[in-house]
């Protein structure tokens, strides 16, 4: 990203990544400057800007105001620049000046691009609000803003950090905003565009610059070490583009860092990890898997080892809480999830969203954050580290949220009470050989979570010893029968051989649902209580507290039947 354009009609081979043979003789050129964007279609992750700007030039609608926002590093200055260009493009000996108009194709630079891009151009005013925030420095701008520019199309004021001007440099700047000279253009640029007055973004027209993608900033990167001839592995690559946080221009500039930490070699994740205080990645897959399986011991020995390696607690736990967003989006996504990073990751992640459910994975996210939040204020971090994976590991016994209430509303006992002494598991002892056997090994064996879902999802086709025929009902968690094989797999000792197939079969749920319905149908046919519902107005029947036949007589005395009154709020 090189801001001294020397560009000429022979650079039109200096596309993506712009002309690196700007630099000063024997002058090093950082990677920030040196592959900084040369035109429109060089912009990476801003296609909805550039595709807005390309329709506004080609039909004359062109703005006298730009406002461009975004975090830092995203390129609205780069943008900004380009902009000028644009407004003021000229072809080098083609036509007369003048004759030709604004255009958006920058491509081979026109008379006025090597200065607009070196910010020396008498016409192209760049200003940094930050060190003119005063109303005297806005008027001295404005006075000189009636005269028409010096050689170019456009009187062009590039304001940086605009949020930063005082309310009456805001104030002062309105009118001539809403109204400028014809031959006067105003670009603006902030990462705080909460504070611009709205009057101002009335008058402007709005881009945000987005962050980029991990995947996509990570690519990025691996082009640009191929021009430079530097070996960087994907791993190191990835963790670039992760520690960026979308920002171009910091993933660039820690490439820089990073090509320099091994000069002869190929830059390892070890060595950006080194560099940037990281936890090895694959092994805080490992911390993860260990506290959601409830090994909290080995989760605390590999937590020990990484921060004893250099790694920063805080850093460590944002990877951890990285992974578990990863994981619960992954299993939202399905198939169309993807990630930066070796493939290894990838399937990792696949796993762990196969073994949770979704409420399990978003709880995991809530006690990593809410632990990230007492780790800044923890006197010492790596205390607070081992504390937030043991919180994390505790929870993994715990059902959710959804799945308590339930149990609190059939009378479940608490998985929190004293345990008791209990027979021996039926799947333990003598092989699990029916749907009833599977249940009461998981009521047995206190699995409360795979308990409920199995009896709300699996419609048991067949079960026989080590084999297990089924379908699922709608709403069934992702990766449910892979839970309940494993279950199944260290119950018996056997290799459980699962398949999905086609089933009439309902699940426990669905057949408790279907027999309550009934029984309440064949209440209401009963003469007694037909004439009893039609005596009492919103009357209704919420269960039939009974496996007797349905009614033929008189409810005898002992079955008790539900009734409630619907009364208007």
């Amino acid at each position: 990203m090189s801001a001294d354009d020397s560009s000429t009609g022979d650079d039109a081979s200096a596309s993506l990544f712009g002309d690196a043979t700007h630099a000063r003789a024997g002058a090093y050129e950082v990677l920030a400057r040196k592959y900084r964007p040369r035109r429109f279609e060089d912009l990476i992750g801003q296609e909805a800007m550039v595709r807005t700007l390309s329709n506004a030039f080609e039909t004359g609608r062109i703005a006298h105001g730009f406002m461009l926002t975004g975090v830092r590093g995203v390129g609205k200055t780069t943008t900004a620049r380009l902009l000028a260009r644009a407004l003021n493009f000229e072809p080098k000996g083609k036509k007369p000046k003048g004759e030709s108009g604004p255009s958006i194709h920058l491509d081979p630079p026109g008379v006025h691009c090597e200065a607009i891009m070196a910010s020396r151009h008498p016409d192209v005013l760049e200003l940094d609000a930050a060190s003119r925030t005063g109303v005297a420095d806005m008027r001295d701008l404005l006075d000189s803003s009636r005269y028409g520019p010096v050689s170019a199309r456009y009187k062009v004021y590039i304001i940086d950090e605009v949020h930063m001007l005082s309310t009456a440099s805001f104030n002062a700047l309105l009118k001539t905003l809403e109204e400028p000279p014809p031959h006067l253009k105003f670009i603006f640029a902030t990462t705080e565009i909460r504070k611009v007055p709205v009057t101002v973004l009335s008058r402007c027209q709005r881009f945000d610059l987005k962050r980029l993608e991990t995947p996509l900033l990570a690519q990025h990167l691996s082009g640009i070490a191929k021009q430079e001839k530097a070996k960087v592995s994907q791993e190191a690559l990835a963790l670039v583009a992760r520690a960026a946080e979308g920002s171009v221009r910091d993933a660039l500039s820690l490439l820089d860092q990073a090509i320099v930490q091994t000069p002869e070699g190929e830059v390892s994740g070890g060595a950006v990890r080194d560099m940037l205080g990281l936890g090895d990645r694959t092994r805080l897959y490992d911390v993860f898997e260990k506290a959601i399986t409830s090994d909290p011991k080995g989760a605390l020995a590999e937590l020990k080892e990484q921060v004893s390696g250099g790694a920063d607690p805080a850093v460590v736990l944002k990877d951890l809480m990285d992974i578990a967003a990863d994981v619960a989006v992954a299993q939202a996504t399905g198939d169309e999830w993807t990630m930066a990073g070796p493939s290894d990751w990838a399937g990792r992640t696949r796993a762990l969203a196969q073994r949770l459910t979704p409420a399990q994975a978003a709880r995991n996210w809530q006690l990593l954050l809410s632990g990230y939040g007492d780790l800044q204020l923890a006197p010492d971090p790596a205390t607070a580290l081992n504390m937030v994976v043991l919180r994390l590991a505790a929870a993994s016994r715990l059902p959710s949220p959804e799945e308590a209430a339930r149990m609190i509303s059939e009378g479940a006992r608490s998985p929190g009470k004293p345990d008791v002494p209990l027979e021996p598991a039926p799947g333990a002892a003598r092989g699990i050989s029916s749907f009833a056997d599977i249940v009461r090994s998981l009521t047995e064996a206190r699995e409360v979570a795979l308990q409920v879902d199995t009896e709300r999802f699996i419609r048991f086709a067949s079960v026989s010893a080590g084999k297990l025929s089924y379908a699922l009902a709608p709403g069934a968690p992702q990766g449910l029968a892979g839970r309940l094989k494993t279950f199944l797999d260290n119950e018996t000792s056997l290799d459980w051989q699962i398949t999905e197939s086609e089933t009439d079969a309902e699940s426990l749920r669905e057949r408790e649902r279907r027999e309550k319905a009934e029984r309440i149908t064949a209440a209401k046919e009963h003469p007694f209580i037909a004439a009893t519902l039609n005596a009492i107005p919103g009357a209704v029947i919420l269960d039939v507290t009974d496996d007797t036949p349905p009614l033929e007589n008189p409810a005898p005395e002992g079955n008790v039947i539900d009734m409630r009154t619907r009364r208007p709020a």
